[in-house]
């Protein structure tokens, strides 16, 4: 067994203070190697957990490593991954090998934490109107004197009865999307529908390609799934399609999940000729499409759905999360005739329907305009808010759509973003990095700030919080 000298000051010893030269570790060896290569593990683990050595550092280059440690070079890589896999270390491609901010909760920015009342989320939207309790204290009223409780104590179909699918089919024509009521399906939120669309259409293994930056929800799914995600990367204002044209020409893809018309996080409304061009290769490639349409509400005569140009090869994903409420967990899809009833099994197999009382009440305010009025004053809500956050972050280089309820913030340079996040958990404000919407290697030094968790005058005091701190950070 190897038995390694690294101590507490193995932190001076690796980097040599500011200089940050790297030392050999005295090992005795009396073991074989992957002995060896452990204690290497446990002891850099040792100092990154210690703070000796801190967030941020730049470690040695894989092949310095290899030759400090008397060590093969697959060996130094699997030392790295090691780490990272612990959640120590971050691998950037063409700049090395950093330490991580440890002082992050694990899953922040992908998994939604138990906020203080002091904390002021910035990493999470949503998005509420005064009002908008008394609206449900009085659809529960109505509800509750209406001649059809008895009928809500009863399971449902599980796509939705007829007159809720026909309700939802309505709601879609106002989005651009004629669609029939039985090729809509009733759903809990939108990222059941997603859930239920990957489990009817795709297997283990299949390969989805997805923007490189992408909604993490969909990342989380596919990881639960075993999907492949292939990640597309960005051109302009929307994804290169000449990338996913490449990958498409080498590589068996199945589906493709996209976001058109407000994309979640950098904001964009692609154009009527990227959306052609990009059915074009769906068709002649047999991709489905996935279109998640959760913020679409908030752009204004957008161009058309995809799922409007191709409904033969599209499914169409959205709810009333953002335009109405969290907490209403309603949603609802629309796909080819072909997939309904793989789409029901799906339901059948996750919650069998959506809650009645819920259903009774998301339908009664699609059909009476209740959904209508709440998207016209949120697109409103949210201009204010991106007006707020672009006067207090003047002069960072931000990204998104004039009505949208988050931003995308890169950072320069020298500037990383789970130290950022960290600075501000210590502020007393939740941020998320890049790394959950990151579906490649190269996760960019980032962070995303969602606007519609808060009132706008405790949102200018955080987002006030969020400059200062990517101030420090800029010039320290």
């Amino acid at each position: 067994m190897a038995i390694c000298t690294a101590t507490p000051f193995a932190a001076q010893a690796l980097y040599g203070g500011p200089s940050n030269t790297f030392k050999k570790l005295s090992c005795i060896q009396s073991g074989v190697a992957s002995s060896r290569y452990k204690r290497v593990v446990d002891a850099l683990a040792a100092d990154i957990r210690a703070g000796r050595l801190p967030s941020g550092t730049r470690l040695p280059t894989h092949r310095q490593l290899a030759a400090r440690e008397g060590m093969a070079l697959v060996t130094a890589t699997r030392v790295y991954a090691e780490l990272e896999a612990m959640g120590l270390v971050s691998g950037e491609r063409g700049r090395g090998t950093f330490v991580r901010e440890l002082a992050l909760p694990p899953g922040h920015g992908i998994d939604q934490q138990v906020a203080a009342a002091d904390m002021v989320d910035l990493s999470f939207n949503y998005p509420a109107l005064p009002g908008q309790a008394d609206l449900l204290r009085n659809s529960l009223r109505e509800l509750a004197a209406s001649g059809d409780v008895e009928a809500l104590l009863r399971y449902q179909p599980h796509g939705g009865r007829p007159h809720e699918r026909d309700a939802v089919a309505r709601h879609l024509r106002q989005r651009g999307l004629a669609v029939d009521a039985d090729r809509v399906l009733v759903v809990g939120g939108a990222q059941h529908g997603l859930a239920v669309t990957a489990m009817a259409v795709l297997q283990p293994g299949d390969v989805v390609a997805v923007d490189a930056l992408t909604y993490p929800g969909f990342k989380i799914l596919a990881h639960a799934l075993h999907l492949e995600l292939a990640p597309i990367p960005v051109a302009g204002n929307a994804s290169d399609l000449d990338e996913l044209e490449r990958l498409c020409a080498t590589r068996r893809v199945r589906a493709v999940y996209t976001m058109p018309t407000l994309h979640n996080p950098l904001g964009w409304v692609t154009s009527a000729a990227h959306r052609a061009r990009l059915i074009e290769i769906a068709r002649r490639y047999g991709l489905l499409v996935i279109e998640d349409a959760a913020y679409a509400f908030l752009a204004e005569r957008p161009p058309r759905p995809l799922a409007a140009i191709a409904p033969e090869t599209t499914v169409y994903v959205s709810g009333l999360s953002k335009n109405v409420a969290t907490g209403l967990r309603f949603g609802f899809v629309a796909a080819p005739t072909a997939l309904v009833p793989a789409l029901e099994r799906a339901i059948r197999a996750t919650v069998w329907n959506v809650p009645a009382v819920l259903t009774a009440i998301a339908c009664r305010w699609l059909d009476d305009g209740t959904v209508t009025r709440l998207e016209t004053q949120k697109r409103a809500d949210a201009n204010i808010r991106q007006s707020i956050a672009r006067e207090v972050l003047a002069g960072l280089p931000l990204v998104g759509h004039p009505s949208s309820y988050f931003l995308w913030l890169p950072l320069a340079e020298e500037v990383r973003a789970d130290q950022v996040a960290a600075a501000l958990l210590h502020e007393r404000v939740a941020v998320s990095t890049a790394a959950p919407f990151a579906t490649s290697a190269h996760v960019p030094h980032a962070i995303r700030l969602a606007l519609g968790s808060t009132n706008p005058r405790t949102l200018s005091d955080a987002l006030g919080k969020v400059k200062r701190v990517i101030d420090d950070h800029t010039y320290a």
